[in-house]
């Protein structure tokens, strides 16, 4: 089908989505779905609700952001079971204003902008769909038509509380185009638009002294004065503000407290009301959601304003900080990547990795937990675990400061970086070198990087790059090792028939020659020292693993080498010393004999078909491993 023929559906279907009748057949429609009378914070509760949860990592994720938001499961479930979901029952934190404060690129635009999406989207469904009085400029809800001596009555008969007063243009034109009958006036389904301004408002703050109240409120329309009289008759009032134009569903403030006051103590009303003042009329009623973001300094600079007060308590702040899961920020590059024009350049495995490792150190508090270092926490925050601690430890660690992800690199930093690193080079190729050179080369360029933070940030560039270097000799070692699994399992599987026969004083099997021989020791031995299990200590490890297999047998889960942190790391230490002879000289040789090439360009082509390299960065990989294995 090709797009002209897709936009032709698609304002078919939403023709066919289009509703119009009387109020008395809308309260028709009310009765059978009470949820089209559902209130703006209803409607975005039930929104993110519907899209469904998900588990990860412990937390409840809701699938509306899901493939959007990494690495804030936490900050998400806050904001939606803390904020939405009371707002949603109307309770008293719906008369707040919801102030997302964070970092820079730290995801606080980004949640915002889902929810003004996922508004426009929900408005198109059953589920979401909104209904208003036809030719009112604010969209407002039909039931506010309703006279307030029957509202107690309404609420017996349909189940719905309605709050709000008819807007003074409404009022007029009931009596002025209905003759009074409320039955008669005409509705219609609305859908909400951002670009056509129905139902979602923005709101930038300016120059305080050019910026008009009326970019808000709406203001008169001195055309039409003539014609009606009065500045004071509601059709001499143009109500296009920002405000009018957001209600029924939410309303953004960018850097709201950078606005001139005048304009935040229209929010005094507005959230604890529901109500608004503009031009000469009697307070306007207005339900929206209204959501704010701004950055820490200029949180502390406002809270610190004692003309502030009476805002403070009418605001509600959500921490949005930066991501702290190396895993999650790896996800955070690729989507920013994606959406770029440097979809098409091959970025080599573990590239975006170092840079994640890079970017999570600057975020991270040192833990005063004893044996506790910044790159364990690390390890453990992104879900690893590490020997000695536990989820209890990760949850304590995550109490002990505050204010931990709110400062460090974000994310535009690094794929500026990135970015830079691709023009440098001039091929369509990158490697985790590659962008470990060109982020230690930007510290220079940062001007908001103090001295102190530069030599911090120079150190965490050279942790990532030890772990990068643990990890390019692994990934080539394993490519040399044609079944590395396999090779793991048995040299795993031979280990723990020694330490058996060991711990239980029983001679083994010689499985060709039937004798009977004594437990390998130094076979054994050859593993512990691997992770420094000394001569007096072997004893204790042996028998630790055996009650960690009788553990997993109880339990009918199969022990493998991955399933004993320390033991893992043992196998992969033996394994790689046995093969780091010749992988260090197959990599380094100059002139390659015939056999070495082969080898070479067997490994070259594992590299590639299986581990996600081109040609370019597989061999920069081999490379760079054999200089480390020289040095």
């Amino acid at each position: 089908m090709d797009i002209l023929s897709r936009v032709r559906n698609y304002r078919d279907k939403e023709n066919r989505l289009k509703w119009e009748g009387t109020f008395e057949q809308y309260l028709e429609i009310v009765k059978e779905r009470p949820e089209v009378a559902q209130t703006a914070h209803s409607r975005v509760y039930n929104m993110i609700k519907n899209s469904g949860l998900v588990e990860r990592n412990g937390h409840k994720m809701y699938q509306f952001f899901g493939n959007e938001i990494f690495g804030l499961e936490e900050s998400i479930e806050r904001l939606v079971e803390e904020y939405f979901h009371p707002a949603a029952k109307r309770l008293d934190v719906r008369k707040r204003v919801l102030l997302l404060m964070g970092p820079v690129s730290g995801g606080k635009s980004t949640i915002v902008t889902l929810l003004k999406r996922g508004l426009e989207n929900y408005s198109r469904t059953d589920e979401g769909a909104v209904y208003a009085i036809k030719g009112c400029p604010m969209h407002e809800d039909p039931l506010h038509l309703i006279p307030e001596h029957l509202r107690e009555d309404f609420f017996e008969e349909y189940g719905i509380r309605i709050e709000g007063s008819l807007s003074p243009l409404n009022t007029m034109r009931l009596e002025t185009e209905y003759d009074g009958r409320i039955e008669d006036v005409i509705v219609e389904r609305i859908f909400f638009s951002e670009a056509k301004r129905v139902g979602i408002g923005t709101f930038t703050p300016s120059d305080p002294k050019s910026q008009d109240i009326a970019d808000l409120t709406g203001s008169i329309d001195f055309s039409t004065i003539a014609e009606f009289g009065s500045e004071s008759d509601p059709r001499a009032y143009r109500f296009d503000g920002e405000l009018n134009k957001a209600n029924r569903g939410m309303m953004e403030f960018q850097e709201m407290l950078k606005l001139d006051e005048k304009f935040l103590w229209h929010l005094l009303s507005l959230t604890q009301e529901g109500n608004f003042k503009a031009g000469r009329f009697a307070l306007i009623s207005a339900d929206e959601l209204i959501v704010a973001h701004t950055n820490e300094t200029e949180y502390r600079s406002f809270i610190s304003n004692k003309k502030n007060e009476a805002l403070h308590s009418r605001i509600i702040v959500m921490p949005i900080p930066y991501n702290l899961k190396v895993s999650q920020e790896e996800r955070i590059y690729e989507k920013m990547i994606k959406e770029s024009d440097m979809a098409h350049v091959h970025i080599a495995p573990h590239a975006l990795r170092v840079a994640a490792i890079f970017s999570v150190l600057t975020r991270l508090e040192s833990s005063k937990k004893q044996g506790m270092d910044i790159v364990k926490k690390m390890r453990l925050y992104d879900g690893e675990s590490v020997e000695g601690f536990n989820q209890v430890d990760v949850e304590e660690m995550k109490k002990e400061f505050a204010t931990e992800g709110m400062h460090g690199i974000d994310p535009r930093y690094v794929i500026n970086r990135i970015s830079s690193a691709i023009i440098r080079k001039e091929v369509p190729s990158i490697n985790a070198l590659d962008v470990l050179r060109s982020l230690k080369d930007g510290l220079d360029q940062h001007a908001s990087i103090s001295k102190e933070d530069k030599e911090n940030f120079m150190n965490y560039i050279s942790v990532a790059r030890r772990e990068y270097d643990e990890i390019a000799k692994k990934e080539v070692q394993k490519a040399f090792v044609y079944s590395y699994e396999e090779s793991a399992k048995t040299l795993m599987d031979n280990y723990l028939d020694n330490v058996e026969a060991f711990c239980n004083k029983n001679k083994l099997r010689d499985p060709l020659t039937g004798e009977e021989m004594n437990p390998d020791e130094k076979l054994m031995r050859s593993i512990e020292e691997q992770i420094g299990i000394s001569e007096n200590a072997k004893r204790a490890f042996r028998e630790e693993i055996l009650i960690r297999i009788s553990a997993f047998a109880r339990k009918g889960k199969r022990f493998d080498y991955r399933s004993h942190e320390r033991l893992r790391e043992a196998i992969q230490k033996k394994l790689f010393a046995d093969l780091k002879d010749v992988v260090k000289i197959t990599t380094s040789t100059k002139t390659p004999d015939e056999s070495q090439l082969k080898k070479v360009n067997e490994v070259v082509a594992r590299l590639i078909d299986e581990h996600g390299y081109n040609s370019v960065s597989a061999n920069e990989l081999l490379r760079y491993v054999g200089s480390l294995l020289n040095r």
